[in-house]
């Protein structure tokens, strides 16, 4: 790979960069000059970043220093001659500013594990790991191995539940046992004192053999380990850390917390999570992945649930509803970001990074790439993990020849992870001039994030496809190697972009971004269209209101989190205004006439943004004040449905009356039973 560095300085701006091919050995010493600088410092290489770090803390470094990895990204591949534009735009997105910090989640941890699981296996590692950690073990199952001194709390019980997370788990389990290992002192006398042998040296009671002798308690005696009495007793304790050897994990879902290790049968994978376990004890801390707005928040409102999208695409478990709103617990998080990317709202809002930041980073890739004379530029987004290591293996393979490798036009985006970013980043770098978005899922991501994605695509493409744009802009790349990744990177399809990039920059708030990206999107738009048809779970639409059936009561406008639906103070009418409608529908759900439907749609007509009257009705008059006090048909359906009751059947005329002149009729008619006329 030879890179121009007179050619590469010109297209950001600069002066010739200097070109090292050795840099991490004979030129060394060129990298030792270039410290002494106070501007950021950036390296085109990652290879030995670990060196280069070490070298510039002994050089008491205090300005950035920033790496980028510039020949598996492009410089080894079949199209590296024409890979300068992009190498460019991944050196000038590194010499960005850092962004602001985040806030952060404490963990603490003392070191107190549990270890789960059939008696020999788990006192086995108990006893490997007690040295280095406060170890008690539960045993789930017993295989009549003897229990031995008793080094550590032991307990044996079924029906566990853990919840929780590093630092701070409860643990629940039941303990039907007659026998409590963790009072028991293992001096075997009930084992010799039983007549029928239903005590094992295991030290637990097969109900099935024991007669009820009880010449085990009695020897117990003043220990009190043995209990017959005891039924399914509730036991609960606290930890900082959780070894599962269960033959199925207690815990299921795709991302476990934080200090809970689950490896199954192998003993590898259980000896490298105890190597894990025992680096967890101290204090930790991790980024707060999420900022969240529940005035927002379109989960609930009075009971009725309404857009649960979050809830259900969280692979961690981490979000419930909370009443009207939701609940994230950040010790569970686990950073994802697809709850952000599926609220329609932008009441959950990733921060790590921040919209903003993301959004100044892709449009400085796409702008240099641009200005480099690069063409057609493309994004390709990947988690830092899975995702990093197999560009990495491309990069190599293509080195050799046996792959293509990363094409000139493709720029890679690694991100915390894939899910984190939706169609307000897509449709963002759309507009800075993307000619394609592709997501790289490497088989890491919980399934229901693939679904989450696949939509937002279908959703981002609609509206592409409704303006005009042609070509395939967001595609998912399913790879499991890196033959399968380069396969799949040699056929990027081409989306047609606006004729002018955008200027404008990622908005804190969801729904603000996506009000800019429209309106630019429509401005260049090949073929302009008023409305665009959505698949579902789109974040836009129309609220259709059955007039024949809706009566005016109005909860659906009580219920509405975003005032897509507002009354009028002075007349009985309904309105809606569906630039705000974020299909939440708790409209619908909340509607006690079973009135109102949802329609997925983008209006782009300026009438989207203004208040449209959905239902009228002619306004009812107190037949006594003559004010107006509801509606014709609200009156009428209450008088067909109460006439009959008791309390109304003499006093109809009371109905149509507003409820002043209703108290005033009760106390001007003789004969009314008054409160005053009650005797105790």
């Amino acid at each position: 790979m030879s890179i121009d560095g007179e050619a590469l300085g010109s297209a950001l701006g600069q002066t010739p960069l200097p070109i090292a091919t050795q840099l991490c050995r004979r030129e060394a010493g060129n990298y030792l000059a270039a410290l002494d600088g106070a501007a950021p410092l950036v390296v085109g290489c990652t290879q030995e970043q670990p060196l280069f770090e070490q070298l510039a803390q002994q050089q008491q470094r205090s300005a950035p220093l920033r790496f980028v990895n510039l020949r598996e990204s492009g410089g080894w591949s079949a199209q590296a001659a024409h890979a300068l534009p992009k190498m460019a735009a991944l050196l000038a997105a590194a010499a960005l500013p850092d962004p602001e910090p985040v806030a952060e989640v404490a963990y603490q941890s003392a070191g107190r594990l549990l270890v789960i699981g059939a008696q020999t296996l788990a006192t086995d590692w108990a006893g490997r790991l007690a040295a280095q950690l406060d170890v008690s073990v539960l045993c789930t199952a017993t295989d009549g191995a003897p229990l031995m001194e008793r080094r550590f709390p032991t307990w044996s019980g079924g029906a566990v539940k853990v919840d929780g997370w590093l630092g701070a788990f409860t643990v629940h389990w039941e303990q039907a046992n007659p026998i409590d290992l963790d009072l028991c002192t293992r001096c075997m006398g009930c084992v010799a004192a039983c007549p029928e042998g239903a005590i094992g040296l295991d030290l637990q009671v097969d109900l099935l053999a024991c007669r009820s002798h009880r010449d085990c308690v009695a020897i117990c005696g003043a220990v009190g380990a043995i209990d017959f009495a005891r039924s399914a007793s509730a036991r609960s304790a606290e930890f900082d850390l959780v070894l599962d050897l269960s033959g199925t994990p207690l815990l299921r879902r795709h991302a476990l917390p934080q200090g809970y290790f689950a490896p199954g049968p192998s003993a590898q994978r259980q000896a490298e999570a105890a190597l894990a376990i025992t680096a967890l004890v101290g204090e930790f801390s991790k980024p707060q992945f999420f900022h969240y707005k529940e005035q927002l928040c379109a989960h609930s409102r009075n009971r009725s649930i309404g857009c649960n999208a979050c809830i259900d695409t969280c692979s961690a478990e981490a979000i419930a509803g909370d009443g009207d709103h939701i609940k994230v617990e950040p010790h569970l998080c686990v950073g994802c970001g697809a709850c952000t990317t599926v609220c329609p709202s932008g009441a959950l809002t990733y921060a790590y990074p921040r919209a903003p930041d993301l959004g100044q980073r892709l449009q400085t890739l796409l702008g240099t790439y641009a200005r480099s004379s690069g063409r057609q530029g493309a994004l390709l987004l990947h988690n830092e993990g899975g995702g990093q290591r197999l560009l990495l293996e491309l990069g190599r393979l293509a080195a050799t020849g046996a792959l293509a490798g990363m094409p000139a036009r493709l720029i890679p985006v690694a991100l915390e992870h894939v899910a984190s970013a939706g169609i307000d980043v897509w449709l963002s770098a759309v507009t800075y001039g993307a000619t394609h978005l592709a997501i790289l899922c490497t088989g890491e991501e919980a399934p229901q994030y693939l679904d989450a994605l696949a939509q937002q695509a279908a959703i981002a493409q609609a509206i592409l496809n409704g303006l005009g744009y042609a070509g395939t802009h967001v595609t998912l790349l399913r790879a499991g190697d890196a033959a399968d990744l380069d396969r799949q990177l040699q056929a990027l399809p081409l989306g047609q972009v606006p004729a002018q990039a955008a200027a404008f920059h990622l908005a804190a708030a969801k729904r603000n971004t996506l009000d800019m990206v429209l309106a630019h999107l429509l401005k260049y738009a090949p073929a302009p269209s008023d409305e665009i048809a959505l698949p579902p779970g789109a974040p836009y639409g129309q609220v259709k209101v059955d007039t024949q059936a809706c009566t005016l009561c109005m909860s659906c406008v009580g219920a509405c989190p975003a005032s897509a639906l507002t009354d009028n103070p002075s007349l009985p009418q309904l309105r809606f205004t569906e630039r705000n409608c974020v299909q939440c529908g708790l409209c619908a759900t909340t509607c006690p006439e079973k009135a109102i439907t949802l329609a997925p749609r983008l209006l782009l007509t300026p009438a989207a943004k203004q208040a449209q009257v959905v239902n009228e009705a002619e306004p009812y008059h107190c037949i006594r004040c003559h004010t107006p006090f509801g509606t014709l048909k609200m009156i009428e359906n209450m008088l067909g449905k109460l006439s009959a009751h008791g309390a109304f059947a003499d006093n109809l005329d009371r109905l149509r009356m507003c409820p002043d002149c209703r108290v005033v009729d009760m106390l001007e008619r003789e004969g009314e039973t008054r409160i005053t006329d009650l005797k105790r």
